[in-house]
């Protein structure tokens, strides 16, 4: 089984420039899914959305091209990919030759799909949009929506995840509300490195005390672990300490590499939000 200390992470790395489909490295995401007691089907659906902004090619008459990928990884996959490994795997297209833009989409669709089925039959494909130079001035930059926890004035001492903190008022009459905050960050699990991003809880039930919710968002400060499985463990603690009907978390890393990461959790099957950056993506 590939672990994250195998992985090229806080490792030199020579880059190739001659397109190399091997440079993918799967990580399973059972191992920090049985952390969160998680066997079986987990009580989420959702995805892992990528945005690729290194990336480049040429034309079988050697002019480079450029283009923005955007990239849905479903996280019914069992693996996700090591950012680095696919970030150098971007960079080995850059002296390969390519018929086109469409040839280049349908490369990343295939080995992708490929490394995050690894060793079992692939369901869901993942999903490659491809913008060209033409679109690039099409992109939003957009804040995520709902109430901003960070106006509260509270008190933080703790840089672990706190679950505790979570609580809400299962003698009131249930609501539905959108709660974001621009506080959330988190470190790798191998390197150590900051992870910054903000976070969209979305979630119908019994309302969730707003100044927890803060605390525990903030205790993520000194965790170490891959953004995706922050947005489960968010999801879970949420889910079971507060108890909702329905819910939604969706969080925005700023980007690392060329690459962010925008991982979205929901209890219940529903459309995939905007992939559009925040201002600091």
């Amino acid at each position: 089984m590939s672990t994250p200390e195998q992985s090229l992470l806080g490792k030199p790395a020579a880059y190739s420039d001659q397109y190399d489909p091997t440079l993918l490295f799967p990580i399973p995401r059972a191992t920090k899914r049985v952390e969160l007691g998680l066997s079986g089907q987990p009580p989420f659906f959702g995805a892992d959305l990528w945005t690729a902004y290194e990336l480049s090619w040429l034309t079988p008459r050697g002019k480079p091209q450029v283009a923005i990928a955007h990239v849905t990884v479903p996280c019914e996959t069992p693996h996700i990919v090591e950012s680095k490994s696919f970030k150098l795997y971007l960079n080995s297209f850059s002296n390969t030759p390519f018929p086109c833009l469409d040839a280049v989409r349908e490369r990343l669709r295939a080995d992708l799909t490929e490394a995050v089925w690894r060793g079992q039959t692939p369901g869901a494909s993942v999903g490659v949009h491809m913008l060209s130079p033409d679109d690039f001035g099409r992109e939003r930059i957009a804040e995520l929506e709902g109430l901003c926890l960070d106006r509260l004035d509270i008190d933080c001492d703790r840089y672990t995840p706190a679950p505790e903190y979570l609580t809400a008022a299962f003698h009131e009459a249930p609501l539905e509300e959108t709660l974001t905050s621009h506080l959330l960050k988190s470190n790798c699990l191998v390197t150590g490195q900051p992870d910054w991003g903000s976070v969209q809880v979305h979630y119908s039930g019994p309302q969730i005390d707003q100044g927890g919710l803060l605390r525990y968002l903030v205790s993520f400060r000194n965790h170490n672990e891959f953004h995706e499985q922050c947005v489960e463990r968010i999801f879970m603690d949420i889910w079971r300490q507060c108890r909702p009907i329905k819910l939604s978390v969706y969080a925005r890393y700023t980007r690392r590499g060329g690459l962010d990461i925008n991982p979205w959790r929901t209890s219940h099957p529903g459309a995939l939000p905007p992939q559009q950056r925040t201002a600091r993506q």
